[in-house]
């Protein structure tokens, strides 16, 4: 279903849980949600600037976020303040989960950032997955969200997300 701004049913809270607590939660826009892919626009949600030192996320830039109810992922184009695309930030979870208004999110640790003209590709944060011992307290979310990691970066490195955020 598409929606209406004007509509206050577009305004939703987008909740990120990590190990169990809530790691942020930020209003967003509802832009559509067709029973199993939501998506949502926000404008960075951070505090200041996050300088990963291939990309940075600053105030102005905006996130058109795309959430799936059976997918291991969600996937966030990210636009600078004037428009252009920076690029995607992929976030391995659960599969989204919808209360009312509310998009809650399992963040599983692993990511994934393709720059807008694809030359940068790289899987982040394997190291904290690593940590976080889901392979051993769940191993099938664990290799469920190594192969949504997988499926991520095939895409990533055959063009881009394009026909999957269409």
């Amino acid at each position: 279903m598409s929606v209406n701004s004007a509509d206050p049913a577009t305004r939703w809270e987008v909740v990120l849980v990590k190990a169990g607590r809530t790691k942020i939660r930020y209003p967003a826009e509802l832009l559509q949600d067709d029973g199993t892919r939501v998506a949502v626009r926000a404008p960075w949600a951070g505090s200041g600037v996050r300088d990963f030192g291939f990309v940075r996320f600053q105030p102005g830039d905006v996130f058109t976020e795309y959430y799936w109810r059976d997918r291991w992922y969600s996937v966030k184009e990210v636009r600078a303040a004037d428009g252009s695309v920076k690029g995607w930030y992929c976030d391995i979870t659960r599969p989204a989960v919808v209360s009312g208004t509310q998009l809650v999110v399992e963040d599983l640790d692993l990511d994934l950032w393709r720059s807008a003209d694809g030359a940068d590709v790289r899987r982040l944060d394997e190291d904290e997955f690593a940590e976080s011992g889901l392979a051993e307290k769940d191993p099938e979310a664990a290799s469920a969200a190594v192969a949504a990691l997988g499926e991520l970066e095939a895409l990533a490195r055959e063009g881009g997300f394009e026909d999957l955020l269409v």
